[in-house]
This record gives structure tokens, sequence and C-alpha cells, in this order.
């Protein structure tokens, strides 16, 4: 990968020649006019035969491309004043020598100055961002000129002495605070690993995890690892360009979570601090940290953009989709990204980077198409939960209420299917469904408090609590509106 940097001309600038400490003081002219009592021609002041000239480089502004162009035209410092032309003889009489302090003579003066001659402008230069460097370019060059001649001034008696600095290069003075940006990455990045997956067939891709625990378990998506993780090759490399084997513990397809462990895992782990994702506000900084198109340990910064967004995503591979009740962020995240942590400001992790929005795409998964700043991440209370599952019994569980909803979106709600699949009865008999008294045909509006608009919200939703929690359900039935209080039953496994 290259960059270019557009090259610009310079214009020189001549050097301009000292100026004495005090302007010359004309003599005062005769009274009378020659034209008698007409009046005279307005005549414009002319600058001392013996003023200083300097050409220097004027700025315009082209009205449109928003860019600056440099013009040469001379410039002539201003003339003193004259008496007006009707009460002096013209031309005046030459000035009255000054005074100096040291008595010496005054200095020989430059030819007068002559009419400026506009040159054609030059060509426009694109957009107001070129303007902004020429307009820094033009005003760091006056600075420097003028301390280029003060220092050349100063030093003209000691010409070994130098004029340089040189920033301080103490390890001090380039610590980075824990807070910065900076100081999270350098103390987060040692933790996460770039993973390569790698099919039987050959064919594979990479994404990210981190460091979970110090026995060597990686927390990554499922998505990252499926290609491999039946029959494949999982690797996983740190910053420092170490990189060990590593094998499937568990995966939950339907959260999109899974956990690797290193077959010979290093001592000296350092497992990456886990947030608490409830108590993530919208406008809270996140920095991500993941492998975008290969590039490994970029790390990128934005804020929470929205919480509790339902999302459906994919692996492009396969039927089944996974459903998340979402952080939102505006940090860049493109693929190979997945798996990374979502962290807050004080470097704990509160995510993990699941999906982004395509414009390529019809909804929200991977896809080749780069970042447009809709980017989503599983809620790390969440994935802990799954995480600890997978861990103990290497297969998930999920909450449930015991009914088939539909899929379709825009629908005002979660409707009840009129059957299960494969011909199931769409509300299981004795489940939480059954036992709270809904029907197939009724439409679930509301989960708790929060509002439900189809079938994927509700799961996303279900999702983020446990088996066992008790829960409200809000739901229509022929126009009417009924609350149903039921406990989340579980399912164990994918299906």
């Amino acid at each position: 990968m290259s960059t270019e940097n557009e090259g610009h001309e310079n214009d020189a600038v001549p050097s301009v020649p000292s100026v004495p400490t005090a302007p010359p003081v004309p003599a005062a002219a005769p009274e009378g006019s020659p034209q008698g009592n007409r009046p005279a021609p307005e005549v414009p002041p002319a600058a001392p035969t013996d003023a200083p000239t300097a050409e220097v480089p004027a700025a315009t502004y082209q009205e449109g491309a928003g860019a600056f162009s440099q013009h040469e035209q001379p410039y002539a410092p201003p003339a003193p004043e004259q008496p007006p032309a009707a009460s002096a003889a013209w031309p005046p009489p030459p000035p009255a020598v000054p005074s100096y302090a040291d008595g010496g003579s005054p200095p020989a003066w430059g030819a007068p100055a002559h009419a400026a001659e506009p040159q054609p402008p030059r060509k426009r230069r694109a957009g107001g961002l070129v303007a902004a460097v020429a307009v820094a370019a033009l005003v760091a060059g006056g600075v420097g000129g003028a301390l280029g001649y003060w220092a050349a001034d100063s030093n003209d008696s000691d010409s070994s002495g130098s004029t340089t600095i040189s920033a301080s290069d103490s390890p001090r003075e380039f610590k980075r605070a824990a807070g910065t940006v900076a100081g999270v990455a350098a103390n987060a990045l040692p933790s996460v690993v770039t993973i390569d997956a790698q099919s039987g067939d050959g064919e594979g891709g990479t994404g990210t995890g981190f460091v979970y625990d110090k026995e060597g378990h990686i927390l990554t998506n499922n998505h990252v690892v499926a290609s491999a993780a039946d029959s494949g090759q999982l690797t996983a490399t740190f910053s420092n360009g170490k990189k060990y084997d590593a094998e499937v513990v568990g995966r939950a397809q339907g959260y999109d979570v899974a956990v690797l462990k290193l077959k010979s895992a290093p001592d000296g782990l350092t497992p990456l601090a886990l947030g608490n994702s409830d108590k993530v506000a919208v406008g809270d900084s996140t920095i991500a940290i993941g492998a975008p198109f290969g590039l490994s340990n970029t790390v990128t910064t934005g804020i929470i953009s929205a919480k509790d967004r339902p999302v459906a995503s994919g692996d492009g591979s396969s039927n089944t989709n996974s459903y998340m009740s979402a952080l939102q962020t505006d940090a860049s995240i493109n693929p190979g990204n997945s798996g990374g942590p979502l962290l807050d400001a004080g470097g704990a992790v509160i995510g993990i980077n699941s999906a982004i929005q395509s414009t390529s795409g019809s909804g929200a998964g991977q896809s080749q198409a780069g970042s447009i700043g809709l980017g989503f991440a599983i809620p790390i209370n969440q994935a802990k939960n799954v995480a600890e599952q997978l861990i103990k019994t290497g297969q998930p569980v999920y909450p449930v209420i015991g009914a088939t909803v539909t899929m379709e979106e825009k629908t005002g709600g979660a409707v009840i299917s009129d059957e299960g699949a494969g011909g199931t009865p769409a509300v299981t008999p004795d489940g939480p469904a059954a036992e709270a008294g809904l029907k197939a045909g009724d439409v679930i509006t509301k989960f708790n408090d929060t509002v439900v608009d189809s079938g994927p919200t509700l799961i996303g939703e279900i999702w983020t609590h446990k088996p066992g929690d008790k829960v409200t359900l809000t739901y229509e039935r022929d126009g009417k509106t009924a609350t149903a209080e039921l406990t989340l039953g579980e399912r164990k496994g994918d299906s």
C-alpha cells in the first residue's frame, strides 16, 4: 500500500532590505497654486524617489474554487503624507534629511515604485481543503522567513552558534497517559489476536479475537471460525508476531459467539478487562481493535451511536442467522474486525464487533464493502454469559418463550406463526407462552418496556436474558391489548 502527496509549485520571494527606524519627513511646500483659483486636479500621492520596493506574491481568492492562487505584484511602502493639492506645488521638493541617533547618513534608497502588472491567475486548486493547506503554507512561510532573518541578523557576530532546538528524548516525555487512546491501545494490543481460519479445502478468512482468561481461551465470533470448526486449521497471531495453533471449545450460531483455546498457551497471558455493557450510554467514546481486510492491530475510534439496536446478521455461507440487541458505533469497522473488542474510554471491553451495515447489501452483515459508520457489537454482558456456558459444557443455552414468530420486518410487532417448523405447533404445548395464554396470530408489541416491531427484535431482546428470568409481554389480539407474565424456558444447542 502506498500513498502519494500532491506537489505544489513554490513562488520565490526576494529578500526585503532593512528599513530605517524613522521615515523621511517632507519639507514644507510653498503656498499658492500655479492654477489660480481653479481647483487643482487630484493627483495620487507618489512614493519618494528614494522609497524602497520589494516584490512579494499577493494572495487572491478565486470564487467557486475555494482555493488561493498567487499573483506577482510589486509592493511599495506608504509614501510620506503630502500637503493638499490646492496648496502645494507639484512635484514636491525632496524630503529633508532625517535625524539618526548615531549621527550617520541615511541608507541608500532603491528605485521608485512602479505600477503593478497583474499576472494571469494560476490554475484553481481543487476543494476547500487545498485552500486551507495553501493558507497554512503561506502563514508558516511568513513566520519562517521572519524568524530566519532575525536569526541570521543576530548571529552575524557568531557564525558558529546553532539556532536549532530538539524535543526531549526522555522516555518520560513519550509515555502516554492511561486515559488517552494511545494509552488504551498500548495496553490492549498485546491481548488482541488475529485469527486465521482455513477450512479443509483451503478456503478461509481472517478475523479477530482477544484473550478471555489466563488459561488461554480466546473470545471471538462464530462466523470467524465456522469454516474451520469441523475440519480445518486455526491459528492466533499476537501483536508481537508470535503465532499459536488453536482449537474450538464451543460456538453458538444464534449468538454469533465462539470460544477458542490456544493449544500451547504461553505464560503471562493478560486477559482484557470486561466492562458492563448495561451501563453504556449513547455518546460514550469507543475504541475498536481488529484486522480490517487483514491489516492486523488496527485501532479506530468513535462513539456509541445507539443501544439495543435489533440486528439479524449472517456469515454469508449458510442460512443460519444470529440475532442481537446490539451496541451501535460509528468507529470504523470492516471485514476482519469481526470478533475484536469494542473498548470504552478506560480500556474495558463493552462489546464484540460483529456486523456492519453495508450499502451493497440488503441488511447488516459482513460484506466486502467498507465501513459507512454503522457498526454493531454484541454487548459483552451477553457474550460473557455465552462464553461461560461454552467453556463449561461446549454448547450454548438459549432462553425461549416457547412460540414461533415470523421473521418479517415492519409488521408492527412479532406475529406468532400459524405453525412451527416442520408442521409443529407454533405455541409449544406446556411451554411458557402456552401457560401465559398466548395463541397463534397474537402480535407481541412489547418485551418488558422495550417496543417490539418485528420477530428479529423480539428474539434479540429474549437472548439478552437467561433461562428462568421472569418477563412481561404486551400483545394484541382481535384489536385488544393485553399483557402476560411468563418465565423464560431454555433450549440447549443450535438447531
